[in-house]
């Protein structure tokens, strides 16, 4: 059932692992450096707030325009740009959100060593991301649900979520595992990320691998 996996992985194996291995060192070391060559010719610096950044940018857009604009930001530049230096730059990249993106950014410096206490406490990814994607919450970030706060925890090397997109909802359809729903409730994701665990358990893979070799099967590209 899972042929195209195993292809995938024959194809790109060494791509996944390099990346799980570059969100790892972000995890530990608090910096890391991606490269997206030959997918993508970009390759940039990246620290834990550039990687929430980036989570932010992506939602409703693309990986590579988030990529693109966190290599053209920078690390500092997510820091310290004004509100409208930032909403120029996303403009410029055509994302159809610029402001709006721009001001979740500049209000996520207030949250983010909040943020930083939960990724170095003992909770796991799955309680992080409650927290992370909870309005209640004191960890909230402003565009967090699910789907954003397990991208943000994959990337900074929990590898316990999956990232239910439209491209890994699509793949669970197309192999019968999850109804054919319109809406993305929160039950479908979390019965969504059942499945895939169940995926994980029979290929020897993680929540973070396979989701990278999904999006390869979707869009031909090892990305994040």
């Amino acid at each position: 059932m899972f042929e195209d996996i195993e292809r995938a992985i024959k194809l790109v194996e060494s791509y996944v692992k390099k990346r799980v291995e570059e969100f790892r060192k972000l995890r530990d070391v608090g910096i890391t450096h991606y490269d997206f060559r030959p997918f993508l010719d970009v390759d940039l610096e990246a620290d834990v707030f550039s990687e929430l950044c980036f989570c932010i940018l992506t939602a409703n857009s693309s990986a590579s325009v988030g990529i693109r604009l966190q290599k053209e930001i920078g690390i500092e530049g997510f820091k310290s740009m004004s509100l409208e230096e930032l909403t120029d730059v996303i403009s410029r990249h055509g994302h159809r959100f610029a402001r709006q993106r721009a001001e979740r950014i500049v209000k996520a410096r207030k949250v983010f060593e909040d943020v930083m206490e939960l990724l170095r406490s003992a909770r796991s990814g799955r309680e992080i991301r409650e927290l992370l994607s909870d309005a209640c919450s004191k960890y909230k970030v402003e565009g967090f649900g699910l789907k954003e706060a397990s991208h943000f925890l994959r990337n900074t090397g929990f590898d316990d979520v999956a990232i239910i997109d439209r491209h890994v909802l699509r793949y669970l359809k197309e192999k019968g595992l999850i109804p054919d729903q319109k809406t993305l409730t929160r039950r479908i994701y979390l019965i969504a990320e059942e499945k895939l665990q169940e995926v994980c358990s029979q290929l020897g893979l993680s929540q973070a691998e396979l989701d990278l070799y999904i999006f390869y099967i979707k869009t031909k590209k090892v990305l994040k």
